[in-house]
């Protein structure tokens, strides 16, 4: 897991406003095409999490989503019409028309 230096700045700011130490990024099942990123922030690693330092941010990937994740890097996008964090993954192999869900299928281990 990868973050982008626009990525890692808006992450921070914020991780200050809130006060939280950690960004929490998983996945869930939902939406029309199957899963949907999930991103948090969080005060402190739970016991399955794997814990990545990443551009002077400190990620914390739910133990269920690693194989999903693996080789994903997150963006932070500003155009006109709006500001917002994308993920770049490897593992997703499809997206519904709106892209709030996506298909994803685990990394294999190599």
């Amino acid at each position: 897991m990868t973050l982008t230096d626009a990525a890692a700045v808006r992450v921070k700011e914020i991780m200050n406003e809130r006060g939280a130490g950690f960004l929490r990024v998983g996945v869930k099942n939902g939406g029309c095409a199957g899963m949907e990123y999930v991103m948090d922030y969080a005060m402190a690693p739970e016991p399955l999490d794997e814990v990545v330092e990443e551009n002077g941010v400190t990620i914390l990937i739910d133990g269920k989503a690693v194989l999903f994740l693996l080789g994903s890097q997150i963006d932070y996008e500003t155009t006109l019409l709006h500001e917002k964090f994308v993920f770049r993954n490897p593992n997703q192999t499809d997206a519904c028309g709106c892209g709030e869900s996506v298909t994803i299928v685990p990394a294999v281990d190599a």
